[in-house]
């Protein structure tokens, strides 16, 4: 399995971007998928998560409110849908996969800069 990010770039504060993470593969409707972030100086840090089936979701206090992780098992995609960023948002977001055999999977990166 592969991870490939988009969707990233530079927005105002306030602003909406949506990332997508592609997956190839067969396996994608069975993993558990998340996205991460990791800004300058900081560790990686968890933003979302959802369940195979895509019936539970989960977020950090930082976005909870407003950002929406969501994912489409017959495109293969999950997406990450945020709004009213804020120039701490800014940072690599990053797709994550955990397959049924506990296998971690990790996208490329993908910069998301957000401007006061």
């Amino acid at each position: 399995v592969q991870l490939v990010e988009s969707g990233g770039g530079l927005v105002q504060a306030g602003g909406s971007l949506r990332l997508s993470c592609a997956a190839s593969g067969n396996t994608f409707g069975s993993n558990a998928m998340g996205w991460y972030r990791q800004a300058p100086g900081k560790q990686r840090e968890v933003v979302a998560g959802i369940t195979s089936a895509g019936n539970i979701t989960n977020y950090s206090d930082s976005v909870k409110g407003r950002f929406t992780i969501s994912r489409d098992n017959a495109k293969n995609t999950m997406y990450l849908q945020m709004n009213n960023l804020k120039p701490e948002d800014t940072a690599v977001y990053y797709c994550h996969a955990r397959t049924p055999w506990g296998t971690s999977i990790w996208g490329q990166g993908t910069q998301v800069t957000v401007s006061s």
